[in-house]
């Protein structure tokens, strides 16, 4: 069924209000028990049986994670998988390129961002993060024969929740028309960054992604966005409602900010820190300016030249892609080839934790 008719920009003044009750109450009770954290952090999965000493909003938020999902969620989440599975490489090239810095271009969701610390000043870890959730829920058999990629969602969540915690009790500059840090409008926002705008990168780089395979990582990002706490009464059904959503939101909140520049700078400046390749280094502004186009460049205040051209980007993703994998992608050599180059570069792990705070 269409969702047209729930795009309007009343309704999504609404949205802007609303955060995410239960998860945020969850984060009330962690600050005020802040060795439950450490305790959740060192889950491997959700247990059956919350553990009885859990305040009892811990046990009705984590129980949530313990439904199974349907028949046709299971069709959805395989199909995905399967998609990642060949694709994850572009995945994650979209991720970085496109759906994070899309997502700075707009004004007032950047003020959230550029409020963490470890944002501006740790983006490569925060990139890695992300990459790592990414893996996680797109494992084979996530969700179905495995349940880690629960405690993934359940923690981003939490830490969402988090963030809005800080920036109501210690962000004294916030403003109420930046709307609630992290809304529902918000997170709606990034799942289809996260859905819609990496089909778009694909097929912007010359990537053939037919309407049904778009339409199946909308499904599985409905799933997710479950997990996530979004209401997904509001989440897009058909390629033709998202592309309706997404430009309400555009239109709506893309326009320059201080908070964005901030962000982009700092992506930026990782990027070209770290970049290996000698096809792109020097470029990271040009690639990115080209996947996010016009509009979002000089929203960011970057470069809008055009230097790079369809075909010549989607050359260099093909050329990286058959220099890293010699044809022989899957999830298993994207996560283990990740996982190498962020120890590499850190010296550590990646993982997903709770804030750990000791009880003053």
């Amino acid at each position: 069924m269409s969702k047209l008719k729930l795009y309007h920009p009343q309704q999504f003044d609404e949205l802007r209000k609303q955060e995410d009750p239960l998860a945020d109450q969850v984060v009330l009770d962690l600050v005020n028990t802040p060795e439950l954290s450490l305790e959740i952090n060192k889950w491997e999965v959700i247990p059956t049986d919350i553990p009885t000493h859990f305040p009892t909003s811990l046990h009705s938020f984590f129980e949530d994670y313990n439904n199974p999902p349907t028949i046709q969620e299971r069709k959805s989440l395989i199909q995905g998988q399967a998609f990642f599975n060949k694709r994850g490489d572009n995945y994650l090239a979209m991720l970085g390129f496109y759906s994070l810095p899309y997502c700075y271009a707009f004004a007032n969701g950047a003020e959230v961002l550029v409020r963490s610390k470890r944002i501006l000043e740790d983006s490569g870890k925060r990139l890695g993060e992300t990459a790592k959730f990414l893996l996680d829920v797109f494992k084979p058999g996530a969700f179905i024969d495995s349940n880690q990629a629960f405690l993934t969602c359940a923690k981003i969540r939490l830490i969402h929740a988090y963030s809005r915690y800080f920036i109501h009790h210690y962000a004294h500059d916030w403003k109420p028309e930046f709307g609630q840090p992290i809304n529902q409008e918000d997170l709606i926002g990034t799942n289809l960054a996260f859905s819609l705008l990496v089909v778009r990168g694909m097929r912007k780089v010359g990537t053939n992604v037919t309407k049904e395979e778009s339409e199946i990582l909308l499904a599985y990002w409905r799933y997710l966005g479950k997990l996530l706490g979004i209401q997904i009464e509001f989440w897009p059904e058909t390629t033709k409602d998202a592309f309706v959503l997404e430009k309400l939101i555009r239109k709506r909140h893309l326009r320059k900010s201080s908070a964005g520049e901030k962000l982009i700078q700092s992506l930026l400046n990782y990027f070209e820190q770290n970049q290996q390749e000698s096809l792109l280094k020097g470029k990271s502004e040009s690639l990115v300016s080209f996947m996010v186009g016009k509009e979002a460049s000089q929203a960011l205040g970057i470069s809008s030249e055009p230097i790079f051209i369809p075909e010549v980007v989607g050359s260099i993703f093909k050329l990286l892609g058959w220099k890293n994998y010699a044809g022989n992608k899957s999830h298993t050599r994207f996560m283990k080839d990740f996982e190498l180059n962020y120890y590499q570069q850190f010296g550590e792990a990646v993982s997903i934790q709770l804030p750990e705070r000791k009880r003053s």
